[in-house]
């Protein structure tokens, strides 16, 4: 439906009061270090997040959030997994502080009855619980959240590595199969399939707090 392809294009577009052009994810880390520095290493390092790291669990958090949108308990039950698997301080503060405030921003979109999200809410439970609430395709949701989350590395990378607007739009153009795939796959999988092998964009986020200076908040 075209109003739910609206409601995605709003939600999460750049300009949704949540906040995320603030984080880098630990990108800015890598940048720093030279892991990152052109278009190979950033697109890299983006599609390794995507398909083996923290934005594969988030997905999957989001579809199972996205199916019980009237269930406290079981999106409570779901913050608690995605917090527990948060591996450094910055990235809880990142999917809480951004969820909590993709939760009062929704809330311009209301429902009856009201939606009761967890406190503190991770970004992928309040974005999956808001969608299914309003009966927006659980596929077309996880296409827009992998895709706007791509797009926001990218452009961590377009400005601070540099790499130039070509360079980072070839980067979001060659991830379009992977993330349709990936959004493909995380609508149907389980919470045992949970799993993450990125542990370098893991460690970035763990030492991006001792950075002498810091332009993003992870």
């Amino acid at each position: 439906m075209s109003t739910d392809l609206q409601k995605l294009l709003t939600w999460l577009s750049p300009a949704f009061p949540v906040g995320a052009f603030a984080w880098s994810a630990g990108l800015e880390t890598a940048i720093v270090s030279r892991l990152v520095h052109d278009r190979k290493t950033a697109e890299d390092w983006i599609s390794g997040a995507l398909l083996h790291g923290s934005l594969r669990t988030d997905a999957i958090l989001l579809a199972h959030a996205h199916r019980a949108p009237r269930a406290p308990e079981k999106l409570q039950e779901l913050a608690d997994l995605c917090l527990a698997l948060t591996p450094a301080k910055e990235r809880h503060a990142e999917t809480t502080m951004t969820g909590n405030a993709f939760a009062t921003a929704g809330a311009a979109w209301p429902v009856e009855p009201p939606l009761e999200l967890p406190l503190p809410c991770p970004y992928p439970i309040a974005v999956g619980a808001l969608a299914g609430a309003h009966g927006v395709g659980a596929l077309d949701t996880l296409v827009a959240f992998l895709t706007a989350t791509v797009h926001s590395q990218v452009s961590v990378a377009v400005r601070l590595v540099p790499i130039g607007q070509t360079d980072g739009l070839a980067i979001m153009a060659a991830q379009e199969p992977k993330i349709a795939k990936l959004a493909d796959i995380c609508q149907h999988a389980t919470l045992d399939e949970i799993g993450s092998v990125a542990y370098g964009a893991d460690i970035a986020q763990m030492q991006h707090e001792t950075l002498p200076t810091r332009i993003f908040r992870s």
